[in-house]
């Protein structure tokens, strides 16, 4: 007898933690409980790369972790609200 799936979180507090809970369960085993949904997704977006200290990432990681977003989410406010702040 196939063993029961376990059962997928309410909800993900962080980005990594879904991706954690999905790289180690087949998404095929919870057909009856996924819905279909429509997404526009923006391929025109663009991503760079920078440069960025380990001290700086690690304090980048922390507070994503509090804040529950992605690092990457994280430096971008940061940044934008800098430059914002830079050009007034």
């Amino acid at each position: 007898m196939p063993k029961k799936p376990k059962q997928i979180p309410e909800e993900f507090k962080t980005y990594e933690e879904a991706a954690e809970f999905w790289n180690t369960h087949d998404s095929t085993d919870y057909l009856d409980v996924l819905e279909e949904i429509e997404m526009k997704v923006d391929i025109k977006k663009r991503h760079f790369l920078i440069e960025v200290d380990m001290d700086t990432v690690e304090l980048l990681q922390k507070s994503a972790r509090k804040k529950g977003v992605s690092i990457s989410r994280l430096a971008n406010e940061i940044i934008q609200k800098q430059l914002v702040e830079a050009n007034q």
